[in-house]
């Protein structure tokens, strides 16, 4: 008999305890509490989006003109820069060599051209006039030889192959005299007009190449392209960068003035109020809103890049970038800031 009712006994059991945990799991548990109280429009009708903080210059991403090794970074995060001021510097050893090398050409063409346009040179006039006085009296002394002789030739005193060798003479003196004095004329005309305007050519390629290296120098200083302080730096001494680089090697913006760039989802844009102020709040804190003042609407709708986590968000959401300016205790924000927006709608409403 009792082990006819074990079976049943079993069963029971077992069908209790299934209708126990059946029971138990279909109990809704209480909704937890969030960590913390999400904002509330502090408006009757509004407009929601989600912000995010920025420079007044927006986010400058500095880059390098050349690829190389980091020889110097000249900043730290946090640091005020004023434009033109050194940010980095890629080695430049080479450059350096480069440029020394184009002075010295510079210097060697501009040498040449000054001698060219100091010809001639003041140590050589008297020995080329001496040279043509000496000409002239072999000249002269060689007229005299042949006048001597022509006399003679004609009392039959000498041979005809002496008077034809003395005339000779007469002849080559002769044509020494002229070469003679034609080198002094060209001793004293100075440099060629054309072989200056060579020279100076030489001396304008030389300038040209020496700017052209000094340019390349310089361009290995990255310098601060407007006043601004220092948000990130992504590069350290050492390092390799290339041309283009993946990342941002520094981010720098002005941050005296804050902005705030909200996204307006397409579907709030027929809603959309120009001209009309905001109220913020940042994450973690709902009790002190943050006054905005509208500055400006980017007139191009884009794909929708940060994402607030709702259930309602969908992904292929297209927005509408409004700016406003941080009106109220801007000291408080840090640029990259996610705030959570509210635009008045109520000021539209009572206009109308």
């Amino acid at each position: 008999m009792f082990r006819n009712l074990l079976v049943p006994v079993i069963s029971l059991s077992l069908l209790t305890l299934a209708g126990y945990h059946v029971v138990r799991n279909s109990q809704a548990e209480p909704p937890l509490a969030p960590p913390v109280t999400p904002a509330r429009s502090p408006f009757g009708d509004s407009i929601a989006g989600s912000g995010i903080v920025e420079p007044l210059s927006e986010n400058v991403a500095i880059g390098t003109h050349v690829a190389g090794v980091v020889q110097d970074v000249c900043v730290k995060v946090g640091q005020q820069v004023r434009r033109g001021a050194p940010l980095l510097r890629i080695d430049e050893r080479q450059l350096q060599a480069d440029v020394a090398v184009r002075k010295a050409m510079l210097e060697s063409a501009r040498a040449q051209l000054q001698k060219l346009e100091q010809q001639p040179r003041p140590e050589e006039l008297p020995g080329s006039a001496a040279k043509v006085r000496e000409a002239e009296e072999r000249v002269r002394d060689e007229q005299d030889r042949f006048a001597r002789l022509g006399k003679l030739r004609d009392q039959k005193i000498i041979s005809e192959e002496d008077f034809t060798t003395r005339r000779q003479s007469l002849a080559i003196a002769k044509a020494q005299l002229l070469r003679t004095q034609a080198e002094d004329e060209l001793l004293r005309a100075g440099a060629w007009a054309p072989d200056l305007l060579v020279a100076r050519a030489a001396v304008q390629q030389a300038e040209a190449q020496l700017r052209q290296a000094q340019t390349d120098l310089a361009r290995l200083t990255v310098t601060a392209p407007r006043d601004g302080t220092i948000l990130k730096i992504n590069v350290r001494e050492g390092e390799f960068v290339a041309q283009p680089s993946s990342t941002e090697l520094m981010i720098l913006g002005d941050i005296d003035t804050l902005h705030v760039r909200v996204d307006i989802d397409e579907s709030d844009i027929p809603r959309f109020p120009h001209k009309t102020p905001a109220r913020a709040f940042m994450r973690g804190d709902t009790t002190q809103p943050i006054d905005l003042e509208f500055v400006r609407v980017d007139p191009y709708v884009i794909p929708k890049k940060s994402l607030t986590g709702s259930s309602q968000e969908r992904v292929d959401t297209r927005v509408l970038q409004v700016i406003y300016r941080v009106g109220s205790e801007p000291d408080r924000l840090v640029v990259g800031q996610q705030l959570d927006v509210f635009i008045d709608l109520t000021r539209q409403r009572e206009s109308d």
